[in-house]
């Protein structure tokens, strides 16, 4: 008997919005990868997103490990465009601070 060995592509697609997703998860690929660097175990990683398979995490953590330059670039790109999301909902949304600090001062007696 004799194993054969196949080339399996990674458990990773790219959704409508262009965010990578493990698996068929919602899970984002930066939440496995932060996860992993947090020195979270696979199983814990699993434990918490239920709808993620074992072997798709431990897979994500391979893939992450052999094109570590390529995924690091993908996770910058989403960390600052998730900057500039936070910069424009600040922008059009109130300071909420004014109107806590009243209604706060209107509960004490």
């Amino acid at each position: 008997m004799s194993l054969v060995l196949e080339r399996e592509a990674p458990p990773l697609r790219e959704d409508e919005t262009g965010a990578i997703r493990v698996g068929n998860s919602r899970v984002l690929l930066e939440i496995v990868v932060r996860a992993f660097q947090d020195g979270v175990s696979p199983e814990s990683i699993v434990q918490r997103y239920s709808t993620l398979s074992l072997s798709d995490v431990y897979n994500t953590i391979g893939y992450y490990l052999r094109h570590r330059g390529a995924v690091e670039t993908y996770l910058n790109q989403r960390e600052q465009l998730a900057e500039s999301v936070q910069q424009r909902l600040s922008n059009v949304q109130p300071d909420l601070s004014l109107i806590r600090s009243r209604l706060f001062s209107q509960q004490r007696p």
